[in-house]
């Protein structure tokens, strides 16, 4: 990653979580976001280390940023010279985190932090590694965003069966540290989050999937461009041949393999994640065949 620059400005103690936001021209909504999702984890006795990348933006996110560390925010910095797309934002903030879960969120404020905390509560409780995830299921978009969502989930599911979520890009998505590590995700723009699905079903890994409302995008105006689709279904063919992967599989050790679907198997066997069946929650669990 040539152009990409990175400064360490976050906590030193090792949290429990990180979650990594890229920012590409958010300076009108991080400081409405990110306290708010910082004092949701607090209320819940969770430290957390929130990475804020700004992933090549060409306002004042940069300033932003720095501000939210100066006042006091979990942050850490991470900075990339030119926008490249969401998935380059993603990998650059990986690389600064030194959390024993993490995960990945859009600093748009589509999810609510109680919501953000309710996954990772399911992700801790879980008794075996497994990716914790969301499923948009109650989304204001546009009658057009809608449609291009469900024709690129179905075909997904189509090409890939079994893919083990209904909500390919619905985030957060939250795993341990050694099964991100295992997946060597390289997806530099928007298929990154197809390539984390893509990944967790080849290792078998036990996903657990919730429904959350989806919030409209507030204070600015969506990222994706057509280009996007664009690139979504190229990637989509050219992980359907399988050229992308094949050195990945090779490189995988098959002892940390075998483990990590050992231990899913236990746990798919045990069931003992938490369920909510409460009428008076709106979020629903499923786990995810595998």
């Amino acid at each position: 990653m040539d152009n990409v620059e990175s400064r360490d400005s976050g906590p030193r103690e090792a949290p429990e979580l990180s979650l990594v936001i890229p920012c590409y021209n958010e300076e009108s909504c991080l400081e409405l976001t990110i306290p708010p999702l910082a004092r949701a984890f607090s209320n819940a006795g969770v430290s957390l280390q929130i990475v804020l990348v700004d992933n090549g933006s060409t306002d004042r996110t940069s300033d932003v940023i720095d501000r939210l560390i100066t006042n006091g925010m979990p942050v850490t910095k991470g900075v990339v010279k030119t926008n490249e797309g969401q998935g380059l934002g993603f990998l650059t903030g990986f690389g600064l985190c030194r959390g024993k879960y993490i995960g990945n969120l859009c600093a748009d404020g589509q999810v609510l932090p109680e919501d953000v905390v309710g996954v990772y509560r399911l992700l801790k409780t879980a008794n075996a590694p497994c990716l914790a995830k969301a499923r948009r299921r109650f989304r204001p978009d546009s009658w057009v965003r809608k449609l291009v969502s469900i024709l690129y989930n179905g075909m997904m599911q189509v090409l890939f069966p079994g893919l083990p979520g209904l909500d390919v890009n619905g985030n957060p998505k939250m795993m341990p540290a050694e099964v991100l590590r295992l997946m060597e995700l390289s997806s530099r723009d928007w298929f990154l989050e197809a390539e984390v699905m893509l990944k967790a079903r080849y290792l078998n890994l036990r996903v657990i999937e919730v429904d959350i409302f989806g919030l409209p995008q507030k204070h600015r105006p969506s990222h994706v461009r057509v280009a996007a689709i664009v690139e979504f279904l190229q990637n989509i063919v050219a992980y359907r041949i399988g050229r992308p992967w094949r050195a990945w599989r090779k490189r995988i050790p098959r002892d940390s393999l075998l483990r990590l679907q050992a231990s899913a198997a236990a746990a798919s066997a045990a069931d003992s994640y938490p369920r909510n069946n409460s009428e008076n929650q709106p979020l629903g669990v499923r786990e995810m065949p595998r």
